[in-house]
């Protein structure tokens, strides 16, 4: 729980953040809505209270399985709060249903948090009563569905590469391997002599591979990115070019693509007693759902699944989703920085005219984020 003097200084902080988007040389149009994917956790309210300041938050959807209770009772006594669901947005005729019961006939920026408006974003577009201004993104995995797009229909801002986000993706792959070592020596056991295999070796996953390596684990890496594996191998840790060998003897899998890592013909290869943890949403990472005819599922103890069929057993952490989420997936101060570059992208949407692309915030903007920021946030001396 946060101290009264930290409570004020995160809202003084958000506050300064929007007093400054706002006296920006061309004003954000008061009468432009925001509807809002979002984590809904302790102490992230702030983000929301901040999005509300800039423009008319008119609807929040909880990221599943990424929600504290009390801070979604709250956040309802204050906005709309409705259920996500990836089938609510991945056709048009749902998304623009939706879209239409919340902000018919105005001016929209949807903030995202793992593509959840890419599937139908021309649909809507066009047939919106109002206008789609703009989308901004926060995950390296909503970056790739739009990313993967052969056109945009409306500009999105992705903050997933910004120089901005290192800090919190250092910080989260070190809480994913704490949860890990947790729900691990809940049963028992130890991370070490077990050896470990990280798919995907991005930004989070090269996090986790070198916390788990300080540790004393022994880790294999296998990104199907020829260059991410010479990045890795160009680190220290042990390259391999298959999947099966990167599952061959591993103790710990710990799924970082921000894809699919895991599908249901990839379990039968996962060696016996191993633990399999990620990082994110499991409809991201896992397709866990087709494994109930294959394997009988035991709770074995709190967020701890075993799958077992005749000869064959392993363990899923968390249910597949981010196994850091269990001890509050907390990167302190950091995960400010990133919502303040949010901010920073949702204004530029809603006052200037920005060609229907990917963008990325201008290095003198991110600077006066970061800036801003460490007035606030920075040690003394």
């Amino acid at each position: 729980m946060l101290e009264d003097f930290e409570r004020t200084r995160i809202a003084s902080f958000f506050a300064r953040i929007v007093d400054h988007n706002k006296a920006a040389p061309e004003t954000p149009d008061p009468h432009v809505s925001t509807v809002a994917v979002t984590h809904v956790l302790a102490g992230q309210l702030f983000f929301l209270h901040a999005v509300a300041a800039l423009s008319d938050l008119r609807a929040v959807l909880p990221k599943p399985r990424s929600v504290d209770p009390e801070a979604a009772r709250e956040a309802a006594e204050l906005w709309q709060v409705d259920e996500l669901d990836r089938a609510t947005f991945a056709t048009a005729e749902h998304a623009l249903a939706y879209l239409e019961s919340r902000t018919p006939d105005e001016r929209v920026v949807l903030l995202d948090v793992g593509g959840y408006f890419a599937p139908s974003l021309d649909e809507v577009c066009a047939g919106f009563s109002g206008q789609i201004l703009g989308v901004v993104e926060g995950t390296e995995n909503g970056h790739r569905r739009y990313l993967a797009r052969d056109e945009l229909p409306c500009p999105v801002y992705s903050v997933a590469r910004s120089p901005l986000k290192d800090p919190e993706d250092y910080l989260v792959g070190q809480s994913v391997v704490f949860s890990t070592e947790a729900l691990i020596r809940a049963r028992g056991d130890l991370l070490y002599g077990l050896g470990a295999a990280v798919l995907g070796f991005g930004k989070l996953g090269s996090s986790v591979a070198r916390m788990l390596h300080s540790r004393g684990i022994q880790v294999t890496v296998f990104d199907i990115d020829p260059v991410k594996r010479a990045q890795a191998l160009a680190q220290g840790f042990t390259t391999v070019s298959t999947l099966d060998k990167a599952l061959y003897g591993a103790g710990i899998v710990v799924c970082a693509t921000g894809n699919r890592a895991l599908g249901p013909d990839d379990f039968p290869r996962v060696g016996n007693g191993a633990y399999i943890a990620s990082v994110t949403s499991s409809d991201d990472e896992l397709r866990l759902d087709g494994l109930g005819e294959l394997y009988n599922r035991e709770a074995v103890g709190e967020g701890i699944t075993r799958y077992a069929r005749t000869g064959h057993y392993f363990y899923v952490l968390n249910d597949g989703n981010a196994v850091n989420f269990l001890h509050g997936a907390n990167s302190g101060a950091f995960i400010y920085l990133v919502q303040a570059e949010i901010l920073a992208a949702a204004a530029r949407l809603m006052r200037l005219s920005h060609e229907p692309d990917l963008h990325e915030l201008p290095d003198d903007v991110r600077e006066q984020v970061a800036a801003i920021w460490l007035e606030f946030f920075n040690a003394p001396g």
